[in-house]
């Protein structure tokens, strides 16, 4: 059974972070907001986040409880534990009809999880806020060693890595400079391409000199004991003894629920939007790990969130008087 709501000023496609900051300050400038939210959170299997003021070594999901405390307090906040299906542009009449003074609006549609009812929203603005999915390298063991040996985020995670016999996996075009970031917190650091032609000859120079090797051979799994990874074991067979690092993942942007809208991405699959945050597709904004240049720490990405929630407010605001777009 759908939930029925009354229409709302933004849907917020996504709880993490970006999404929970920019609903707090949405509902202090006294907008109906709801938060619609999968509950699968990308970072999961993280146990401690990092550089996040006051919050530092707290867990992801309890910044994430925390902040949704800190938006529902507010009467005009809605939080709906839902996975979007559907975003439709509403026609100018329908708008127009449920209230919405600039003619513009969409039909938001969730499925509930966890027992939840399904819902639907009109909204004036959409702003997503959904994390990414993410494809980590293809070991069977990768997973096991996720987000406690292994990570993703060099500037969430360096810090404890530091002096370590570390790793760096990955096979996209940016490893030499994840590698010189690295490089901050050890020196005995491995990059393994899996075979992948990603490192130039020039960079591979570069980083020996500074005493990090390439290792190009394909990987065939990651080992460990007791749950403490130990090494990485190659096709040959042989197992290069490492204690932790980090892999590069490959994302997607999981923006599915716009359908045949023409949403602009980049050449990483990330949403491409402009100086305050709007996608191509009108009244569409969006914030977060899922536009360039992707995941980053968290407090940036909840800084995202209160930057767009401060252009999307003065948009609606200029959208009712007929002002039309200016920049700020």
């Amino acid at each position: 059974m759908t939930e029925p709501h009354l229409p709302i000023g933004v849907a917020i496609i996504g709880g993490g972070p970006a999404g929970l900051s920019a609903g707090l300050q949405l509902v202090r400038a006294n907008r109906r907001i709801a938060i619609i939210d999968s509950n699968r959170p990308r970072h999961s299997a993280t146990l401690h986040s990092h550089g996040f003021l006051t919050r530092d070594g707290a867990s992801p999901l309890e910044l994430r409880r925390l902040g949704r405390e800190e938006f529902e307090a507010y009467p005009t906040a809605t939080f709906a534990q839902a996975i979007v299906r559907e975003v439709a542009p509403l026609s100018e009449a329908e708008a127009l009809a449920t209230g919405f003074p600039d003619g513009l609006g969409f039909r938001v549609r969730g499925s509930g999880v966890r027992g939840a009812a399904d819902v639907e929203f009109l909204a004036r603005r959409v702003l997503i806020t959904a994390g990414l999915v993410e494809e980590l390298p293809p070991f069977p063991m990768v997973r096991a060693f996720y987000g406690t040996s292994l990570h993703s985020c060099v500037e969430c995670d360096g810090f404890e890595k530091t002096d370590k016999p570390l790793v760096l996996i990955g096979e996209t075009s940016d490893l030499f400079a994840r590698a010189l970031l690295i490089s901050r917190f050890s020196s005995d650091l491995i990059v393994f391409t899996n075979g992948a032609d990603t490192v130039r000859p020039d960079q591979e120079e570069q980083l020996a000199r500074i005493g990090i090797r390439v290792e190009r051979r394909p990987i065939d799994d990651i080992v460990g004991e007791r749950a403490e990874m130990t090494g990485v074991r190659m096709a040959d067979g042989e197992v290069i003894p490492r204690v932790g690092g980090f892999v590069r993942p490959r994302w997607h942007a999981p923006v599915e629920f716009l359908g045949d809208q023409p949403i602009e991405r980049d050449e990483w699959g990330l949403v491409v939007v402009d100086g305050r945050g709007e996608t191509s597709v009108r009244g569409i904004y969006a914030t977060g790990d899922i536009v360039p240049p992707g995941p980053q720490q968290l407090v940036i990405a909840a800084g995202g969130g209160a930057r767009v929630a401060a252009k999307l407010n003065m948009d609606m605001i200029r959208g009712a008087l007929g002002v039309g777009q200016v920049d700020d």
